[in-house]
């Protein structure tokens, strides 16, 4: 679980919110379900705006409908390392699957570089990897994660 606070420092912490969006599909947003959501995602584009001194041009808008995107767009930080990919594609062989998987969202999230080398090591054991892929996973988290 994570709070609508922590997630909008995230997304902003994750993205260049001066740049404008080139299509709908693409088009970088933050969505809110209510008015807190929506005063938090505001104060904290201001708070951007003021301390970068930039015009934040990433769109504030109420949710409404939201489409998952396309499979193969999914779990970009583990489709780079096709070693860890090989080792899930024998788990899950086709996309929705994988798609699907915690597991394969938390590897992703720690070869993106979010998580801590610590709480990878708690739990890389229920994460599915052979064991020399959790050699390799723990030695990409020790040199890139806190």
């Amino acid at each position: 679980m994570i709070s609508y606070k922590d997630l909008l420092k995230l997304f902003w912490e994750a993205h260049d919110p001066s740049a404008g969006s080139w299509s709908t599909q693409y088009k970088a947003a933050i969505f809110h379900h209510n008015d807190e959501q929506k005063k938090l995602a505001e104060q904290t584009r201001n708070e951007i705006e003021a301390t970068q001194h930039i015009k934040v041009k990433t769109e504030i808008l109420p949710l409404s409908r939201f489409y998952v995107a396309e499979a193969y767009h999914q779990k970009y930080g583990l489709r780079s390392h096709s070693d860890f990919m090989k080792e899930f594609r024998n788990i899950y062989p086709s996309d929705e699957a994988l798609m699907n998987s915690t597991a394969a969202a938390r590897v992703n999230g720690y070869l993106s570089g979010y998580g801590t080398a610590a709480s990878l090591q708690e739990e890389i054991g229920l994460l599915g990897l052979s064991p020399e892929a959790q050699r390799k996973l723990m030695g990409y988290a020790k040199k890139n994660l806190r």
